[in-house]
């Protein structure tokens, strides 16, 4: 990979589906984190809105993934995320991205995607929809195509995920080498040509290609010859073992490999104590009423410990605590409060919930403001949509220039008609 010059910023890029309005698991398991990194000058911060995602598993009824599109990024901007410091965009419109997909599926063989963990548990757990289509096999490769069109020479890509995500930005990692190494060693014709006869016979020699030397139209068999050896033994190799003629070839990666940047998150489990999931049905939106907070939050599971009023309890295993430490921390004693009124069955889960509630509910204030701002005026929504992508599109224009030079070398190929017809 290519040295990171020195002071140069590192790319963030991250995105979720629009499958319904963001909840607070969402904010704190990603959202707190895409705020902090774009207001650190260390990053250069890609979100985006993955609508094309939503198709792999929604793709019988997608009459709700515009208004989802639309929803989310009012969630994005209710939740902190400034246009003026990231790049906010929506996949669909940059058709880069499905190029770059059809690209990188050529070189990723189909029994790795098979082999995919995810792919395996969701086929076994969905029931209610037939996921036994390309897309939803394919989702990695789309998945690595969306990161690494963002990718820019000298700089890390980061991809901020827990711990349980890191296989999948591994597998990107996988599926960019490949890429890479079939499409990044190159042979400078231009300079073969001019050289010597003494040298391109060398050349030719170590290559083992049978071809007259002296015409350009031989050079493919000499570039193909070169790839064939290069697989066999290694690019690394395969440019020592031509020596003082390495310099004929190219070595370079042609996309920038993502890495994981891992971030902790803390534990919000849903009102049921399992993980918050709009299909669970046990989430908090970021659009929610004061009442609805109330009246979701009053019937939160608790200590399966406390069966009754006077029976203690223990905090570390509740789940209304866990939302405590969210949202009461900044209250002085009250998390002191909390434990030691649950660990002497000094207060009930009533009382300890109706506590959170109102923390709950200061701290959703805000960000609920500021999405009302924004749903009272969605023609300026889509505008930054609209402008966020056309920002991300010309990053990814030059990423595809690129790639597709690398696969198919039309530049090059024009190049040398070019150089042949100016010395006729």
């Amino acid at each position: 990979m290519a040295t990171r010059a020195e002071g140069k910023k590192s790319r963030v890029l991250s995105g979720m589906r629009p499958t319904g309005r963001l909840h607070i698991g969402h904010y704190f398991g990603a959202l707190q984190n895409w705020v902090r990194l774009q207001n650190d000058p260390a990053y250069d911060c890609f979100y985006f809105i993955a609508d094309w995602h939503a198709l792999t598993s929604d793709y019988e009824d997608t009459s709700a993934i515009t208004e989802n599109t639309l929803q989310i990024m009012i969630d994005y901007l209710a939740a902190g995320l400034d246009p003026a410091k990231s790049v906010i965009f929506q996949q669909s419109v940059i058709p880069e991205h499905a190029e770059l997909h059809l690209l990188l599926s050529m070189v990723t063989p189909l029994g790795e995607l098979e082999r995919v963990p995810t792919y395996k548990e969701q086929l076994a757990n969905v029931t209610d929809k037939d996921l036994h289509m390309y897309g939803f096999l394919g989702y990695p490769v789309l998945q690595t195509a969306d990161i690494v069109i963002y990718g820019q020479e000298g700089s890390a890509l980061l991809v901020p995920v827990g711990e349980d995500q890191v296989s999948h930005v591994e597998f990107s990692r996988q599926i960019t080498q490949k890429f890479n190494f079939h499409y990044g060693l190159k042979l400078s014709s231009l300079e073969l040509q001019s050289a010597s006869t003494q040298v391109k016979q060398r050349v030719q020699q170590k290559l083992g290609v049978e071809q007259d030397v002296g015409r350009s139209s031989d050079f493919l068999y000499w570039e193909i010859a070169a790839h064939r050896h290069s697989r066999e033994v290694g690019h690394q190799n395969f440019l020592r073992q031509m020596g003082e003629d390495a310099v004929f070839f190219t070595l370079s990666p042609i996309l920038q490999e993502p890495e994981s940047m891992l971030t902790k998150t803390p534990r919000i489990p849903g009102l049921d104590g399992r993980k918050m999931s709009k299909s669970y049905g046990n989430t908090i939106t970021l659009s929610e009423s004061d009442a609805d907070i109330r009246a979701k939050t009053k019937v939160m599971v608790t200590d399966p410990a406390r069966k009754r009023r006077s029976d203690p309890g223990n905090p570390d295993v509740c789940p209304v605590y866990d939302w405590h430490k969210l949202f009461s921390a900044e209250e002085p004693g009250r998390l002191e409060w909390v434990r030691q009124g649950c660990t002497t069955a000094g207060i009930g889960c009533i009382e300890c919930k109706a506590a959170m509630a109102e923390n709950l509910i200061k701290w959703i204030a805000p960000v609920r403001e500021r999405r009302v701002k924004y749903e009272k005026n969605p023609k300026q929504v889509l505008e930054l949509l609209d402008d966020g992508s056309n920002k991300a599109r010309k990053v990814a224009q030059g990423t595809m220039k690129r790639a597709r030079e690398a696969v198919f070398g039309w530049e090059k190929k024009r190049a040398e008609i070019a150089g042949a017809a100016a010395k006729a």
